[in-house]
């Protein structure tokens, strides 16, 4: 069952700000702060750049394919079901810690915004308030993504609120003593230039998963309403708003908090905004740090979900975790699993520890996709029609593989040895469940056969992007479509050198005369008798030749395709594409339709250069059925 496209700009700006915007800003400013001091504002920008590649990759990716799974589904389709078992259960156990790091961090909170003396436990209270946050967002998300979605505004507007005054009132409370030893810190108080630099590229790293949400839109880009637009756009404005709030966050609080007081506290917001707005203003950036944990939560259970649910339909997991609620249009399985999982993590959480292998999973995942949108590029696909495409092209995801892998690697062994035993798991799942389940091609797989110059021997990924393409376009099929699915579709190659049009007509007659009650001579002869009438060459490049004969309810259509020319004219430019027209004499009205509709697929100005570069007849009749023209339904 589909998922209903019910999600705005509105909605997933806010999702994507909501996901970025919890601890990364609300806690870790303080862990950051022992490793580089007061460098920590050159950190977030660091990590602000590093993340850059793989928004520009995913972006590119999402709009070209827009499904559930996010780094899953690009990862399944680019380098396989091997690496793509990995990837999903990747991005969905670093999805569904942050989200439950994030519920931890409402603890923190609460222990300070309700005194033991109110007879408390705190950390039964911390439990219990996780996991009732946990299960009503389970709920909320199984019975509406749209409702979620406003949800998710409401917080993330008096988020971002409480954020801004937060800068601007503090700003006149900065010490600039306390940047006088900029790159000090406390785990290293005397360092070395080198030293220094390598502290501030690690916090980078460290504080890399305080961007993670914002690629992960991409997970529900199947629920956004017109993706090829909304996503990019939401994602940009998201990344632009919430780093520049992190730096001048960070810059802030460094310059209000006494080293050693930054260094120490788990609430540096807060404590912060305690010295020029008294306690009102400490209780303000505690409600608004537990609005941002509650709606990374959120946004948390919504993407991780899609995960699982974009796997099953893979056939790597189990079906049942693909079930769609017939009258939500909700994952309710595979919400109530990311949900389960996240109540269960929140009772073993370490916080470092949690931080440090969330970032490495998702630096891994960033690796991923910008190695995805290489092979995609360089796979050549003619179903692959990003509307957003990445600049600088294949630089920036090469540096992006490059800066990410460092980035992993300086992390320590920890983060990586997890990282590996996850993969070794997933390597045993695949080959156990997965491996026999779904029988699939990949973009690498078209990579390897073009540069070996053998020819692809399966269609199933093109089919499977143009399928994605009718459903993100929103292309309603007509009869015009129906009849080019089955129609005959002849590509002459460059062997078969320069044709005439006698040989053309030929071609024609036999493959016409296996569809309608007519001879091949008669068709020839009907063929020619319309070619003396006037020319059927209508345009540089493109002929169509029709005829109509005495019957009913007959109509086909012949594609043909030559990559040296046909020579209907002497006089004329050799004809490269044809469109040749048969039908009974009721059909008057839909020949005249379908000379329009091939009067609107031939009017772009780059139809020629992309017709040449159709390489077999499958991609010659994809590239028609995703034609852009006026469609009718039900015609």
């Amino acid at each position: 069952m589909e998922l209903k496209r019910t999600l705005g700009f509105a909605e997933v700006f806010c999702i994507a700000s909501g996901a970025m915007i919890s601890s990364g800003i609300f806690i870790l400013p303080s862990l950051a702060f022992r490793y580089s001091g007061p460098a920590i504002v050159f950190s977030y920008l660091l990590a602000a750049v590093f993340i850059i590649p793989a928004m520009l990759s995913k972006a590119e990716l999402a709009t070209a394919m827009p499904k559930s799974g996010g780094s899953y589904y690009f990862t399944n389709t680019t380098l396989g079901p091997l690496f793509g078992t990995f990837a999903g259960f990747t991005n969905w156990l670093s999805l569904a810690m942050k989200s439950a790091f994030a519920l931890l961090g409402i603890g923190i909170f609460l222990e300070l915004l309700v005194p033991e003396s109110a007879g408390m436990n705190t950390e039964i209270a911390v439990k219990i308030l996780a996991t009732l946050c946990t299960l009503f967002f389970m709920v909320t998300n199984i019975l509406s993504v749209k409702e979620s979605g406003r949800l998710q505004i409401v917080l993330v507007v008096f988020l971002l609120a409480a954020m801004i005054l937060y800068v601007l009132a503090g700003f006149f409370s900065v010490n600039p003593e306390h940047f006088v030893d900029f790159f000090a810190s406390v785990e290293n108080p005397d360092p070395k230039p080198l030293p220094t630099v390598y502290l501030m590229i690690w916090t980078a790293g460290l504080i890399f998963v305080s961007f993670g949400g914002l690629t992960n839109i991409a997970s529900i880009a199947a629920e956004v309403k017109n993706p090829g637009k909304t996503i990019p756009s939401a994602m940009f404005t998201a990344f632009v708003v919430v780093s520049l709030l992190y730096a001048a966050i960070a810059f802030i609080t460094v310059g209000i908090l006494p080293p050693d007081t930054m260094a120490s506290t788990q609430t540096p917001l807060s404590t912060a905004a305690e010295v020029f707005w008294g306690k009102p203003g400490f209780i303000l950036m505690a409600l608004a740090a537990m609005s941002a944990f509650i709606t990374t939560a959120n946004a948390g259970i919504m993407s991780a979900s899609r995960n699982p649910m974009a796997m099953a339909e893979d056939n790597l997991i189990p079906e049942i975790f693909g079930k769609v609620s017939y009258k939500y249009k909700t994952p309710y399985i595979s919400i109530i699993l990311t949900s389960g999982f996240m109540i269960f993590t929140i009772l073993i959480l370490d916080l470092e520890g949690l931080v440090t292998v969330a970032s490495a999973m998702m630096l891994l995942l960033a690796v991923f996709d910008n190695l995805s949108l290489i092979l995609m590029r360089a796979s050549r696909l003619t179903n692959y029609k990003p509307i957003f495409k990445a600049p600088l092209y294949p630089w920036i995801p090469i540096a992006g593989i490059i800066i990410n892998s460092l980035m992993l690697i300086q992390l320590g062994w920890i983060p990586f040895l997890v990282t590996a035993a996850f993969f070794a798991l997933s390597l045993i799942w695949y080959f156990v469940y997965s491996k026999s389940r779904k029988n699939r091609t990949f973009a690498l797989i078209h990579v390897v056969e073009r540069l070996t110059n053998k020819e692809l021997k399966s269609e199933n990924l093109e089919n499977e992007l143009k399928n994605i393409l009718m459903e993100r376009d929103q292309i309603i099929e007509d009869r015009f479509d129906r009849i080019i699915k089955t129609a005959a579709i002849l590509n002459f190659t460059e062997k078969d050198g320069i044709l005439t049009r006698n040989d053309i007509f030929k071609a024609i007659a036999h493959e016409a005369a296996k569809r309608l009650p007519l001879e091949e001579e008669e068709i020839i002869s009907l063929l020619e008798e319309r070619e003396k009438e006037s020319s059927t060459v209508i345009g540089e490049g493109l002929a169509v030749p029709h005829f109509l004969f005495k019957g009913e309810n007959q109509y086909e259509i012949i594609v043909i395709r030559s990559e040296r020319g046909i020579v209907f004219d002497k006089d004329k430019p050799a004809v490269k594409a044809i469109f040749a027209l048969a039908g009974s004499t009721d059909e008057r009205n839909f020949h005249l339709q379908t000379l329009m509709a091939i009067a609107q697929i031939v009017k772009n100005t780059d139809f020629m250069k992309n017709w040449d570069a159709l390489k077999s007849p499958n991609d010659i009749r994809n590239s028609i059925l995703l034609a852009d023209r006026i469609r009718k339904k039900g015609v």
